[in-house]
């Protein structure tokens, strides 16, 4: 299996969560904007450090499995875990917060 389709199969469940949100909460701008801002910094973290790792040769990649497509040495595929885990975590919260509480 290619790092793209593992990338794929574990954004699915964060999508469907997020989705699941989205149509029963309904949630605010303000709500959309922080999710994206915390995207946006756990991305930015992600290529720094993982640029860092992969420099320093902490891990390696079967290029045979990537995409090709690269932002500096680090491989588009490794972004699914950051934006999994920014959607996800608001989601969670949007879902399991009472109305009145958010």
């Amino acid at each position: 299996m290619s790092y793209a389709a593992l990338a794929g199969l574990f954004l699915l469940p964060p999508l469907a969560v997020t989705a699941l949100a989205v149509l029963l909460r309904r949630p605010r701008a303000r709500w959309w904007l922080l999710t994206a801002g915390t995207i946006a910094v756990l991305l930015v973290l992600t290529i720094v450090f993982d640029t860092v790792m992969v420099a320093v040769d902490l891990f390696r990649y079967d290029h045979s499995l990537l995409s090709g497509w690269m932002i500096g040495i680090v491989p588009v595929e490794d972004l699914a875990w950051p934006i999994a885990a920014g959607l996800l975590l608001p989601s969670l919260w949007l879902l399991l917060t009472p109305t009145e509480e958010r």
